[in-house]
């Protein structure tokens, strides 16, 4: 008989989980503001969300967003109740009206995401880098969070 430590599934293996986790994503976003589509003069697909990864080691958690053609100004990102938001606009750029648009795929317009924090962090000591279109938000664990080594004495 063997004894195998338990260790976190790989969820990115399973495609069905990222599936799933999106939909619950969206869920959420509609038991928060269920009428917050209707209210909106724009169409209900005009919306985007940004995509992130969220992971974690031994004192932070690292959430990383998707948000490029974004400038930094445009960007807000708050701590509040053990939930990370991040929020913004992405502009329009030029519009070309002596030409026929064939496509428009790119999505403009404001965005709200709300990740809740398995774990306290130092709110004070939370740092954020805008790179390539990429948003790094590292959140550092309190104390009480982060894992403690306990040594086991012999009698």
């Amino acid at each position: 008989m063997f004894l195998t430590r338990w260790q976190r599934p790989e969820v990115a293996a399973w495609p069905t989980f990222d599936r799933l986790a999106n939909l619950r994503d969206e869920l959420d976003q509609f038991f928060e503001s269920p009428l917050a589509p209707f209210t909106q003069t724009a169409s209900l697909l005009s919306g985007w969300t940004p995509t992130i990864d969220m992971y974690e080691d031994k004192d932070h958690f690292i959430v990383k967003a998707e948000l490029p053609g974004m400038k930094r100004e445009d960007i807000e990102i708050s701590l509040h109740e053990g939930a990370l938001s991040l929020s913004g606009e992405r502009r329009q750029e030029e519009r070309h009206e002596d030409a026929e648009t064939y496509r428009e795929e790119r999505f403009v317009g404001k965005f709200h995401r709300s990740i809740a924090l398995p774990k306290p962090v130092a709110a004070d000591k939370v740092k954020a880098n805008y790179k390539d279109g990429v948003l790094t938000v590292t959140l550092p664990k309190t104390e009480e969070a982060k894992p403690k080594q306990i040594e086991v004495s012999v009698k």
